[in-house]
């Protein structure tokens, strides 16, 4: 076990551990840190977290020392040109005639360094920009592709339950999502039902996976038989949440049904579920739910958070 302290860049963003022996912190102080990327200016959001060895990234880079008024004064300046270097990259990317869309710019809090953050549906040849860039501002350039997703996050805006996304308020990181994920939470598999404003599956199908794929181990699939205390049925429906077995039964040329707690059944044969099979109700979602899957498989590949 070894004691780190956790530091954020970016709200909200993941977190990174950091090695700060020898210097006393507290919670919401702002510190310089080591990184891959140089000295950056973070805020600590944990101290003193206990980490097992075999999580961490050896050799942990260190704190190097509490921010000063001097660095808040440094960062608030090039903050505040931000906008105008926005401006600025706008123009030379129409001079260029680049196909490109520019999302937000950054500076180091120390102005060694303007990030501009992008993104095009190709690669680009930006080189000319860059030396068009470096020409104006003086210091070292980057230009940075991100995914939509990155996009949406920097952008902001709501989301279909009315909040903020999740993206913008409180989610460090993305993670995985699928199509599967929604198809076992019973949530109808409409495109425009479960995709985000980034054009996405929603990040929200993850919250509840866990408890559904732990509960869906022990209850019986639709089209399971079943015996219950009123003779034998088919497995008709299944609230995964309240554990409620909805159990069809034939009574000659007659149907009827009837709700049991899943404790009360004892499944005799169960059912085998095509997990790839997308029931869906025409074959315009069909192909936009094949796409989407296509969509989140290309962007396990893509890396949205900085190395640091």
């Amino acid at each position: 076990m070894k004691e780190v302290t956790g530091v954020r860049f970016k709200r909200p963003g993941k977190i990174y551990y950091f090695d700060s022996e020898g210097i006393e912190l507290e919670k919401g102080m702002h510190v310089i840190v080591d990184t891959a990327m140089g000295e950056e200016y973070g805020e600590v959001v944990l101290v003193n977290k206990q980490i097992d060895d075999d999580k961490l990234t050896e050799p942990l880079k260190k704190v190097i020392r509490i921010a000063t008024d001097k660095d808040e004064k440094i960062r608030l300046q090039y903050k505040s040109k931000e906008k105008d270097a926005f401006k600025t990259c706008l123009e030379k990317i129409e001079k260029h005639g680049l196909p490109m869309k520019l999302i937000d710019v950054e500076y180091k809090y120390d102005g060694s360094k303007v990030i501009f953050y992008f993104t095009a549906d190709k690669r680009i040849d930006f080189r000319e920009l860059v030396k068009d860039l470096a020409s104006v501002f003086r210091t070292r350039i980057e230009l940075r592709q991100i995914g939509v997703r990155d996009e949406v996050k920097r952008s902001g805006g709501n989301g279909i339950c009315g909040r903020e996304l999740c993206c913008c308020s409180f989610l460090g990181s993305f993670e995985t999502v699928s199509i599967k994920m929604a198809k076992e939470q019973n949530i109808s598999l409409n495109p425009s039902k479960i995709s985000g404003n980034c054009g996405r599956l929603m990040c929200c199908l993850k919250y509840e996976q866990e408890v559904y794929e732990e509960k869906l181990k022990r209850l019986p699939k639709i089209g399971a038989i079943v015996k219950t205390q009123d003779g034998t049925g088919e497995v008709a429906s299944v609230e995964t949440l309240k554990e409620v077995i909805r159990v069809k039964f034939q009574d000659g040329d007659d149907s009827y049904y009837k709700k049991y707690d899943a404790k009360d059944i004892v499944v005799i044969k169960d059912a085998v579920i095509d997990d790839d099979k997308l029931e869906v109700e025409n074959e315009e979602d069909r192909e936009e739910l094949e796409k989407l899957e296509r969509l989140e498989n290309d962007d396990k590949k893509n890396v949205s958070e900085d190395e640091i």
